[in-house]
């Protein structure tokens, strides 16, 4: 059994105080205008600093964004019993609706289709957890309809981002739960 050790509470708080800076330089400019003298500035801490912990700017936009594919894989299976096949459970709206503060930077980091580094841990994540409630329910075709799972929900998510989908939070919600519901019920 392999144990990971500890997070360092420093390293911990250095890189909480650059995911800050990083989200109040993105709520004034766009991500490519972002630099990083001007964020370590706002964080508080020194440029080696910041390279010690992030390779460059993407990867601490990815970490600052990481909480939107959590809450978006809780948001996906935020619902018990039998899924209601035409509304999203309230967790899904709320969370297309949550990502308003930070629209700009997502749009950076997740391209139309699902692409670009958040949505890679998107589909990561999601495709992760879908396999498991699948296996875990001894479905034949669980690695197929897991990927899809993820796939779709990060294609739509960011073509609704991009602006390629209408929609208000609970249309787009609903939209892309029936889908799912959809692919789910395939077999």
């Amino acid at each position: 059994m392999t144990r990971t050790a500890p997070e360092d509470p420093r390293a911990a708080r250095t890189r909480a105080k650059l995911r800050e800076a990083l989200l109040a330089e993105c709520a004034e400019r766009p991500l490519a205008e972002v630099g990083v003298a001007a964020l370590v500035r706002r964080a508080g801490v020194g440029r080696a600093t910041f390279y010690v912990h992030y390779d460059g700017l993407e990867a601490l936009a990815v970490d600052a964004c990481a909480d939107v594919v959590r809450e978006a894989v809780e948001a996906l299976h935020a619902w018990r019993g039998r899924p209601d096949p035409v509304h999203a459970p309230p967790a899904l709206p709320a969370f297309f609706a949550s990502l308003a503060p930070h629209t700009a930077l997502y749009r950076a980091l997740l391209s139309p289709g699902g692409g670009g580094p958040l949505g890679r841990v998107l589909h990561r994540d999601l495709r992760a957890y879908s396999l498991r409630e699948r296996e875990l329910a001894g479905a034949a075709d669980a690695p197929l309809v897991a990927s899809a799972v993820a796939a779709t929900f990060a294609g739509v998510l960011g073509d609704w981002l991009h602006g390629l989908l209408a929609g208000d939070p609970q249309d787009i919600a609903d939209q892309v739960w029936q889908l799912l519901v959809a692919l789910h019920a395939s077999r």
